[in-house]
C-alpha cells in the first residue's frame, strides 16, 4: 500500500515519522490527521506528496476538430482575456456541463 493512501479511516504514513505518533504500524487514523491539519500543523510530513493525486481531476488528452471560424473567434477572445486557447475552451466546457446537471 502507498503511503498517503486510505484504508478503513486509517491513513498510511511514513514510518520514519510514526515514532510516538502510532501503535498501528504506520497507519493513522484520518481523523488524527484532520486535526492535526486543522490545529496549524504541517501534516506533510506525513504523506508521500509525490503519488498525490486529485480525484477526479486526471487529465486525458483528446482531440477535437473545430471549424476555422471558430478557431478564429477562440483566438481573438483568448488574446482578449490574455489566457491559452485550451483555458478558454475547458472554461466554458466545465460551465456548460455544470449547468446541465
Amino acid at each position: 500500500m502507498e503511503f498517503g493512501k486510505v484504508k478503513d479511516d486509517m491513513i498510511l504514513i511514513d514510518k520514519r515519522y510514526t515514532k510516538g505518533i502510532t501503535r498501528e504500524g504506520g497507519f493513522m487514523k484520518a481523523s488524527k490527521i484532520d486535526r492535526k491539519f486543522d490545529e496549524g500543523e504541517d501534516i506533510s510530513r506525513y504523506l508521500d506528496l509525490s503519488k498525490a493525486r486529485r480525484p477526479e481531476q486526471e487529465q486525458k488528452r483528446v482531440n477535437v476538430d473545430f471549424p476555422l471560424w471558430m478557431i478564429h473567434q477562440l483566438d481573438k477572445e483568448s488574446k482578449r482575456l490574455g489566457v491559452p486557447r485550451q483555458s478558454i475552451i475547458k472554461v466554458w466546457v466545465a460551465e456548460h456541463l455544470e449547468k446541465a446537471v
